[in-house]
């Protein structure tokens, strides 16, 4: 502890210039007499500190000498405050980058300052809401570096909501969205912070793995995601003026071939299955053929035909509707109305 006092005082002076034995105290919530003591015990060790009484006085470093005890160069400080500037949204990492300010050389505060500012990330994509981490973020994540279990409610996206204990190992943000890595009586599985309804630390300690790695716990699972994501293919081919929307639509999934005669491309895209990649296709009405397999082009038959189940009378009323305004409408003999329109 004595030591933790000399080198914080050391760096209070760095960063001051000059101190009084009460700012040193206050600074680090000891008495008085401890604080000059320690002043006394770094001159003792041959750091180069002295005293001045009387009006302005107090400790100094002799010359204004400084002592970088963080070992960081200049580079190494503006990539952590690059890092870190953009996620410093918890109090305590709030107060770590002010402590490490503070500890920082005078002649390289700027920079790192500089790079603390530089980096804003706007975690809203442009076609959807926010993914972020949701309220309870800061709890889960002290659970994960307490090692601390959660009792953990959570609304699934297939099924009712429900509530499980699980224990919390670990936190990853992938595209702007949160996921807590965590394990349970199943294995190790992955929650979206987004549909975390409730997070209660429950006092006890969580039950590591022996050997986990994060980075490759979180490979693996990503892959069996992935694996989910890409289980069906289609082919198909669309005008040269549906690939923009294609790629947005698809992203890494969609693999384009050569330009046709035609002018049309040939594709194959991925997904969880034929009927969703038809549905999802099917939006993009006759600009995109899909060719293979059987079963995508009869989902979209089948689409087609809901479709025009719901839309096709309203769009043959619509139609009559155009061709007889309202009223009342009679045969030849006028004497058998064939239709009779209220629109009151």
């Amino acid at each position: 502890m004595k030591a933790d006092r000399l080198v914080a005082t050391l760096l209070l002076l760095q960063a001051r210039g000059r101190v009084t034995v009460r700012e040193v105290a206050q600074e680090l919530e000891v008495s008085e007499r401890t604080a000059r003591r320690d002043l006394e015990a770094l001159t003792t060790a041959g750091v180069p500190v002295y005293s001045q009484r009387g009006r302005g006085g107090g400790w100094s470093l002799v010359g204004g000498a400084r002592t970088d005890l963080t070992g960081f160069t200049s580079r190494e400080i503006g990539a952590l405050f690059l890092a870190a500037g953009p996620l410093s949204a918890s109090p305590e990492l709030r107060a770590a980058l002010r402590k490490l300010m503070r500890a920082v050389p005078a002649p390289m505060r700027p920079h790192a300052e500089a790079a603390a500012k530089a980096i804003l990330i706007d975690g809203v994509d442009w076609s959807r809401t926010a993914g972020g981490g949701g309220p309870h973020q800061h709890t889960l994540e002290r659970a994960v570096l307490d090692g601390e279990q959660v009792r953990l409610g959570y609304a699934h996206p297939d099924r009712a909501p429900g509530e499980r204990t699980v224990h919390p190992l670990g936190l990853v943000s992938k595209a702007g969205r949160w996921y807590l890595v965590a394990g349970t009586e199943e294995g190790l599985r992955t929650f979206r912070l987004g549909r975390v309804t409730s997070a209660t630390r429950t006092g006890e300690p969580v039950r590591r793995p022996e050997g986990f790695d994060l980075a490759a716990a979180w490979r693996e699972l990503a892959a069996e995601v992935e694996q989910r994501l890409t289980a069906a293919t289609v082919r198909a081919r669309a005008d040269r003026d549906a690939l923009p929307v294609l790629r947005q639509l698809l992203g890494g999934r969609l693999r384009t071939g050569e330009v046709q005669i035609d002018g049309r491309v040939e594709f194959t895209a991925d997904g969880p299955s034929v009927e969703v990649l038809a549905a999802q296709l099917a939006g993009l009405g006759s600009r995109v053929e899909v060719l293979d397999p059987p079963e995508a082009r009869e989902s979209l038959v089948r689409l087609g035909r809901s479709l025009t189940a719901v839309y096709g009378e309203r769009e043959e009323e619509a139609h009559l509707d155009s061709h007889f305004p309202l009223g009342t409408y009679y045969t030849e003999d006028a004497s058998v109305p064939v239709m009779a329109a209220n629109h009151g």
